[in-house]
C-alpha cells in the first residue's frame, strides 16, 4: 500500500490539460465515419457506372455490322491511327486552333515525350478528305535550300500509304519557309522526287513556326487510299545547316525494316450519333472492338484541376490532403496508406479490359492523367461472341472533393474546438489554481511557525459557493475554534493564578502557624518538604502568569531607536558586577549601533539567555557576549563552553514549557527561552541556537533589524567565534 506513498501526482492544471485531449476522439471518429462514406459513394458510383455501361451496350448487343469494317486481326506493335469525324470546316493555316481543344486532347504522340524530332499527330475526316496535323518538336529548324535538287537535306515529313492499286504510295512534305508546303512523289530510298510522277498537287499543306518547332497541317484525299487503311507518317529531322545530314527519323511505324503501316481506325459515325445521343456529360464513353480498338469515344472524365475550374484554394486544399492523408491513415486506421502507380493502374486496366472482352463486366479505380477515375467495361454480345465492350469513366473529383472538404473541416473543426477547450481550460485552472494558492497563503498565514495563531478568521473565498468555498469556510470555522481554544488556554494561568492563590495562601499561612504553635513540628523535614512544595507551586503560577501576560504587554510597549552597542555593554559590565563568581567579555563592534528595540526587553532577553548560559557554563570558563552588523541587521551572540544541544533540540529549545535541563533542575520550566523568543519577534526579529564549531558548547544567536538611521558599515564576516577565542 505504501509502494507508491512517495510519488506526487501532476497538478491539477496539468490534469486538466490531459482531460483536454480526451478530444481528440473527435477527429479519429469523424475520420472513421469519413472513410466509411468516402467507401459507399465510391461503390454507389461504380453501380451506377457499371448500369450505365450496361445499358449503351445493349444498344450495341447483336450489331456486327457496325464492327465488321475493319480486318479481324492486325499486327499488335503496330498502333492504330485513329481518324475523328471533323464537324467544321478548318483552314490549312499550321495552326490547330479551329481544330478544337476537345479534339486535341485526342492527338496521338510518337517519339519520346517532348523530345527532339518527336511530334503529336492528330487526324480527322471531312467531306471525303483526310485531315492530318502534326506539333513537331524540333530545337533547330532546317528548311530546304532551292540550291538543292535531293529533297531529304532539310526538315521534311513522309506519308506512306496503300494505294488504290495496292502499290505502296510515298509523297514527301518538303518544309520551305513558314506558308504553304510542296508534296512531292518520293522514290523508293525517299531522297529524290519520283521520275515521270505527277506532282503530288492533290496534297494541300501548310506551315507555321511554333515555340517547340513546327506546326505542319495538310490534308488529302481518301480516294487515295485503298482499302486496306494502310497509312504512316514520319517526321526526318536535320540539325546541321552544313552537314544537311538527317539525325534522326521519328515514325508511327515500329523501329526496324518491317514493312508494314498503321491500321487507319476511322471511328464509327453510326457508333459516335448512338453515344452522343444519349446526352450524358462528365464521363468519358468508349466502344471497343474485341481488337481492342477505339470505335467510338465522347465526352470527356476531365482531371481533377478541371473539375474544380481551376480553384487555387480546391488545388492547395487537394495538395494538402495529399500529404496528411497518409499520416492521418497511418495514425486511426493502423495501416499504410498506398497510393496506387500508374503503372499497377495501366496493368489492371488491361486486365479488366481482357475480362469485359471474355464477356464478364468489370468496374475498377485507376489512375489516369493524374487524375482518379472510377472505369465501369461492359461487354457487347452478339448470339455467342464478343463483338467488343462498352467503357465508361468518370472522374472520382466530385468525390474527392467532398472528402478533402469534410476533412479540411474535421481538421479545422478539431483543431479549433481543442483550442478553445485548451484556452478555457488552461483559464479555469489558472483562475482555480490562483483561488487554491491565494486559499493556502492566507490558511499558512493565519497560523506562525511556532503554530500561534495570527488571525482568527480568513478573507478570501469564504462567500464562494463552490467546493473551495466549502473548504475555506471549513478552514475558516477550525480556525474559530482554534482560537477559542487558545484563547482559554492563554486566560487559563491567569485563572489558575487566582484560583490557586487563595487555597496556596491558605496552606502557606497554616504551615506557618503549625511551625509557630509545635515546637516538635519545626525542625520536621516534611515540615520543610511541604514550603518547598508551596514555593514551587506558587514559582510554577506565577512564571505561568507572567509568560501569558508578556505578549499583551509587548503590544503595547513603544520603541525607541537606542545604540544597541553602549546598552549591551553597560549591562554586561552591571552584571559582572552582581556576578562576581562569573567571567564575562563583551566585543562590540567599537561603534553606534542604532536599533528600534525596547531597552528594557532587550535587557530581560539577555538576562534569560544569560542566565541559561550561567547554568550550563563549564567552571572557571567565560561566557563571551558578541555584537555583529550586517547589512540590515545586527546578531547579539551569547556563547558558553559546556554540553552541546541535545540531538534534535535546535528548534524544540525556544518553545514553551520545554526544557532540557533533566530531572535535577525540577525549578526550571522551560519559560525563559520561549520569553528571549516572543521579545525577538516582537522587534522584528529571530533567535537560534547552536553547537560552537569544536561542540565544546553552545551559542544563542539573535538577529534584529538596524535601524536606518546611523548604521554602521556592515561586517562580512556571520560565524560566531570558536570557544578557543572565548
Amino acid at each position: 500500500m505504501k509502494l507508491f506513498s512517495g510519488i506526487r501526482g501532476p497538478r491539477l492544471g496539468t490534469k486538466l490539460m490531459l482531460l483536454g485531449f480526451a478530444l481528440l476522439v473527435i477527429p479519429w471518429l469523424s475520420y472513421l465515419q469519413l472513410i466509411e462514406m468516402e467507401r459507399l459513394l465510391i461503390q454507389s458510383r461504380e453501380n451506377v457506372q457499371l448500369l450505365l455501361a450496361r445499358g449503351i451496350s445493349t444498344l450495341f448487343n447483336g450489331r456486327d455490322d457496325l464492327f465488321n469494317d475493319l480486318p479481324v486481326s492486325y499486327p499488335v506493335e503496330y498502333e492504330p491511327l485513329y481518324v475523328h469525324p471533323l464537324t467544321t470546316s478548318v483552314r490549312l493555316d499550321g495552326y490547330p486552333g479551329d481544330w478544337g481543344s476537345v479534339l486535341m486532347e485526342k492527338a496521338q504522340h510518337f517519339g519520346p515525350v517532348s523530345a527532339d524530332g518527336s511530334f503529336d499527330l492528330l487526324m480527322a475526316e471531312r467531306n471525303d478528305q483526310l485531315y492530318i496535323y502534326l506539333n513537331i518538336f524540333d530545337d533547330q529548324r532546317v528548311y530546304r535550300s532551292p540550291g538543292y535538287l535531293r529533297l531529304d537535306t532539310a526538315d521534311h515529313v513522309r506519308i506512306n500509304f496503300f494505294e488504290t492499286n495496292g502499290t505502296d504510295g510515298r509523297i514527301t512534305l518538303t518544309l520551305h519557309e513558314p506558308g504553304v508546303a510542296s508534296a512531292y512523289r518520293m522514290s523508293n530510298d525517299w531522297r529524290f522526287a519520283a521520275t515521270g510522277a505527277p506532282p503530288a498537287n492533290e496534297v494541300q499543306g501548310s506551315i507555321a513556326e511554333t515555340e517547340t518547332g513546327y506546326g505542319v497541317e495538310f490534308r488529302l484525299p481518301l480516294s487515295m487510299m485503298g482499302s486496306r487503311r494502310g497509312f504512316a507518317v514520319a517526321f526526318a529531322d536535320v540539325d546541321n545547316q552544313e552537314s544537311r545530314e538527317i539525325r534522326s527519323v521519328v515514325q508511327t511505324l515500329p523501329k526496324g525494316d518491317k514493312e508494314s503501316f498503321n491500321l487507319v481506325v476511322f471511328r464509327s459515325p453510326q457508333l459516335l450519333n448512338i453515344i452522343q445521343g444519349l446526352g450524358y456529360s462528365g464521363a468519358r464513353i468508349q466502344v471497343i472492338d474485341s481488337q481492342r480498338r477505339t470505335r467510338a469515344e465522347t465526352g470527356s472524365y476531365g482531371t481533377t484541376d478541371v473539375a474544380n475550374g481551376n480553384d487555387p484554394g480546391v488545388l492547395d486544399t487537394r495538395a494538402w490532403f495529399t500529404k496528411i492523408r497518409p499520416l492521418l491513415h497511418k495514425l486511426i486506421i493502423r495501416e499504410e496508406w498506398r497510393d496506387q502507380p500508374a503503372t499497377e493502374s495501366d496493368v489492371m486496366f488491361d486486365r479488366a479490359l481482357t475480362t469485359a472482352l471474355e464477356g464478364k463486366p468489370r468496374v475498377l479505380r485507376r489512375i489516369s492523367d493524374n487524375a482518379q477515375i472510377i472505369v465501369a467495361l461492359h461487354p457487347i454480345v452478339s448470339k455467342d461472341k464478343t463483338l467488343g465492350a462498352v467503357i465508361v469513366q468518370q472522374n472520382m473529383a466530385e468525390i474527392l472533393t467532398f472528402q478533402e472538404a469534410a476533412l479540411e473541416q474535421i481538421v479545422l473543426f478539431s483543431i479549433l474546438s481543442l483550442l478553445a477547450v485548451f484556452v478555457v481550460l488552461l483559464a479555469f485552472s489558472v483562475r482555480l489554481a490562483w483561488r487554491i494558492r491565494g486559499l493556502r497563503r492566507e490558511a499558512n498565514a493565519a497560523i506562525d511557525p511556532y503554530g500561534r495563531l495570527r488571525a482568527s478568521a480568513l478573507q478570501s473565498e469564504v462567500n464562494a459557493g463552490d467546493e473551495i468555498g466549502d473548504l475555506a469556510r471549513s478552514i475558516d470555522n477550525m480556525l474559530l475554534r482554534l482560537n477559542q481554544h487558545n484563547t482559554f488556554i492563554e486566560n487559563m494561568p491567569r485563572t489558575l493564578r487566582h484560583e490557586i492563590n487563595n487555597p496556596l495562601n491558605t496552606l502557606s499561612t497554616s504551615l506557618q502557624n503549625l511551625e509557630n504553635e509545635s515546637e516538635s513540628v519545626r525542625n520536621s523535614k516534611y515540615l520543610e518538604s511541604a514550603k518547598r512544595g508551596v514555593l514551587r507551586i506558587g514559582a510554577i503560577v506565577q512564571n505561568l502568569a507572567d509568560a501569558a501576560n508578556l505578549e499583551e504587554s509587548l503590544e503595547t510597549e513603544e520603541l525607541e531607536t537606542l545604540d544597541i552597542e553602549k546598552l549591551i555593554e553597560n549591562y554586561v559590565a552591571n552584571f559582572q558586577l552582581t556576578h562576581e563568581k562569573h567571567h564575562f567579555i563583551f566585543r562590540g563592534t567599537g561603534g553606534p549601533v542604532y536599533a528600534r528595540v525596547s531597552d528594557y526587553r532587550i535587557e530581560q532577553l539577555l538576562d534569560k539567555i544569560i542566565d541559561n548560559a550561567i547554568d550550563f557554563h563549564r567552571p572557571e570558563s567565560p561566557i563571551k557576549v558578541q555584537l555583529d552588523t550586517y547589512r540590515e541587521h545586527l546578531q547579539i551572540s551569547i556563547a558558553n563552553r559546556g554540553p552541546a544541544l541535545p540531538h534534535g533540540a535546535g528548534e524544540s529549545l525556544f518553545e514553551s514549557m520545554v526544557s532540557h535541563r533533566g530531572r535535577q533542575s525540577r525549578l526550571h520550566f522551560g519559560l525563559g527561552l520561549y520569553v528571549v523568543r516572543l521579545i525577538a519577534e516582537h522587534h522584528g526579529g529571530s533567535v537560534h541556537a547552536l553547537d560552537l564549531p569544536d561542540s565544546s558548547g553552545v551559542a544563542i544567536m539573535v538577529r534584529l533589524p538596524l535601524s536606518p538611521v546611523g548604521s554602521p558599515t556592515p561586517k562580512k564576516s556571520d560565524k560566531v567565534e570558536s570557544a578557543e577565542t572565548a
